[in-house]
């Protein structure tokens, strides 16, 4: 999946896939999260958010699936 580069203190970039709703956070250590079920609208919203890294944690991280991939 194709990750675009983000200014933020604890992510590095982030992707989502429409097809499948997929969204893909890697952060500063590399490691790569994905979250299964994320709609198209939210990753706008992540992506707009001033603070990407407490958009995540309030509106994404406990309230989709999500493995670590890396």
């Amino acid at each position: 999946m194709h990750r675009v580069p983000v200014k933020s203190s604890n992510i590095r970039s982030i992707g989502h896939d429409s097809a499948t709703s997929t969204l893909e956070v890697e952060f500063n250590d590399f490691s790569i999260y994905s979250y299964s079920k994320v709609p198209l609208p939210l990753h706008t919203s992540l992506m707009q958010a001033t603070s990407k890294g407490a958009f995540l944690a309030k509106c994404i991280k406990d309230k989709f699936v999500f493995e670590r991939i890396k």
